[in-house]
């Protein structure tokens, strides 16, 4: 949720067929994309509705960060339900889609080993963001990874990235170096 930030309601409507893990030559994972196209709202409290994305910039492709195959891997193994269209964040009990309350119960548990019982679900998608602009995403990287097709929503993320204008010249000045030594 925080490495890849999607909401929370695409989150679990991903299935197996929507991500897609690239390997090397040696067959090892290297690379991976998350298909995001769905969502699943609950209109009344035991009806999961699965929509499209409410806009084209909601329907997008986020690269997985090299780190998290593994346990991606081991997840998918051991959690995701079976088949292409099998969801990957089943519920425990009924298989089918996760509910705010059963994320919860865990979530809560999780907040407090961290030490943060502050943080809400959210807050994962938030710092997510703030992790990629912090790493040099572009705004228009941003909101793609995002699915924002809004500005403003994406410029919140690019305050994060305001302290990095200090490394940027730090670059520069090592490309001028470079350069004049050659």
């Amino acid at each position: 949720a925080a490495w890849c930030a999607p909401r929370f309601s695409e989150l679990t409507e991903l299935r197996r067929k929507d991500i897609h893990i690239f390997r090397d030559a040696d067959g090892e994972p290297s690379s991976g994309m998350l298909h995001v196209s769905r969502a699943v709202v609950w209109p009344e409290p035991d009806t999961p509705i699965v929509k499209e994305n409410k806009t084209t910039a909601g329907l997008r492709d986020v690269a997985i960060p090299p780190h998290l195959l593994p346990l991606l891997l081991d997840h998918l193994e051991q959690w995701a339900a079976p088949g292409p269209d099998g969801l990957l964040f089943p519920a425990v009990e009924s298989g089918g889609h996760m509910k705010h309350g059963a994320l919860y119960k865990v979530y809560r548990r999780a907040r407090k080993v961290a030490g943060r019982e502050d943080l809400r679900w959210h807050d994962l998608r938030h710092t997510g963001a703030t992790m990629a602009a912090q790493a040099g995403a572009t705004l228009a990287e941003l909101m793609n990874r995002l699915g924002h097709s809004d500005v403003k929503a994406a410029l919140i993320y690019q305050h994060a990235a305001a302290g990095r204008d200090a490394e940027i010249a730090r670059k520069l000045s090592a490309m001028a170096e470079s350069s004049s030594t050659a």
